[in-house]
């Protein structure tokens, strides 16, 4: 597993789950496989994903995103699985070990933040999140609200 900086050199970004930037204070970020099927695949090229509402979850010592829609492919006919099947995250042991540990001991949460290419492989980059409140939202709105404003009147060159 390799952790990821602020942005990806390489790869074509599948699907972004915006929503989380929103709800949550991401604090770190990490990049783990994805175990999918055939038409899945298919499905995941054809862009035909969705990870709003998605989270990422620990069942005996393996790591889970629940809520990830894949649509079905449209040629798969018997071979299309389930759309909201949990999908298996592939990371090392001792670190999704230390993720278990934050998520229980610190109230963090683990969340699918992007779906890319690296290559010809699938990768997931899931974000350990913290909760944002109300007023925490509102702050962050108003703070882009105000860096929007100033770069429209910096290009426009206006005066005050």
């Amino acid at each position: 597993m390799r952790k990821i900086a602020n942005k990806k050199t390489d790869g074509k970004v599948i699907a972004v789950n915006r929503k989380a930037r929103h709800d949550y204070f991401v604090e770190d970020t990490y990049e783990a496989g994805i175990a999918l099927f055939g038409t899945e695949v298919k499905s995941v090229r054809a862009g035909a994903v969705n990870l709003k509402d998605s989270y990422c979850q620990i069942k005996k010592g393996e790591l889970y995103a629940v809520g990830v829609h894949i649509s079905p492919y449209e040629k798969g006919n018997i071979f299309n699985r389930d759309p909201l099947r949990d999908k298996k995250l592939l990371m090392h042991k001792r670190e999704i070990l230390k993720l278990g540990q934050y998520v229980m001991r610190d109230s963090f949460t683990l969340i699918p933040l992007s779906l890319y290419f690296s290559g010809s492989r699938v990768k997931v980059e899931v974000g350990l999140c913290r909760g944002k409140k109300l007023y925490d939202k509102r702050e962050s709105d108003a703070r882009r609200d105000a860096k929007r404003e100033i770069e429209r009147v910096s290009k426009s060159g206006e005066r005050y």
